[in-house]
């Protein structure tokens, strides 16, 4: 067993699954740059497509039992707070993802394999193959368990919208309001990525990357609030 096969193994046993499909597991570990030569190899972009749309599901499923008195705007907020880039990286670095995705050397030598865009895509797809492999009860328990700490934060100071607590912090220095510019967009029409770029008066810009530009908004506010001092 080389270091990869024994990675896919312990992910197995992380999350409690083991893959009836192995090509289907196999896919959803894919990354896209796989790809680039020649050979043409099937990678996560479909399923994760899939599996975005189950964990909106799940998320919204459970923010219905939990909270019973919230209205559509807090529980949009709390959706936010739990389906994005940085909350999907963060269960998969858990669950010991990174050390088996496959990647290309070029994607490897750039650090794809540490990126919150990239692991947040493949934990989505991870998601979408648990779906198709075992049901939706499958999938859900894996939400159950491994999206706990996401659900714990929602109540931290920090799940506040990172662009209100950046917009108090910049109010708070005398500083003019923080100005935001989509610096590039890319991918297919179904599953796009924006870079936006967040600036404060006196500071270096930031970058960050989400599924919309409201989500990378967010984000590249919220690494903005992480290199400042400020509200934490």
């Amino acid at each position: 067993m080389n270091r990869r096969q024994a990675a896919i193994a312990e992910l197995e046993r992380r999350i409690g699954h083991q893959f009836r499909d192995r090509e289907l597991l196999e896919r959803a570990l894919t990354h896209a740059s796989v790809g680039e030569g020649a050979v043409k190899v099937r990678h996560y972009e479909r399923i994760e497509f899939l599996g975005d749309r189950v964990l909106n599901l799940l998320a919204a499923e459970r923010l219905m039992a939990i909270y019973t008195e919230a209205r559509e705007g807090e529980m949009s907020r709390l959706m936010a707070a739990l389906v994005n880039y940085h909350a999907c990286a963060r269960v998969a670095r858990a669950i010991g993802l990174p050390d088996a995705l496959r990647l290309s050397p070029s994607a490897t030598k750039v650090g794809a394999r540490n990126s919150d865009t990239v692991l947040g895509d493949a934990c989505e797809a991870l998601i979408g193959a648990l779906y198709i492999d075992g049901g939706l009860d499958t999938a859900r328990a894996f939400f159950l368990a491994h999206w706990k700490e996401n659900f714990e934060l929602l109540d931290a100071p920090q799940a506040r919208d990172p662009k209100t607590q950046l917009q108090e912090w910049a109010q708070g220095r005398g500083l003019p309001l923080p100005t935001y510019r989509v610096v590039s967009r890319e991918g297919p029409d179904h599953a796009p990525s924006f870079t936006v770029e967040v600036a404060v008066e006196g500071f270096e810009p930031e970058r960050a990357a989400g599924r919309s530009k409201q989500e990378a908004e967010k984000a590249a506010a919220q690494v903005m609030l992480l290199k400042r001092e400020g509200p934490q």
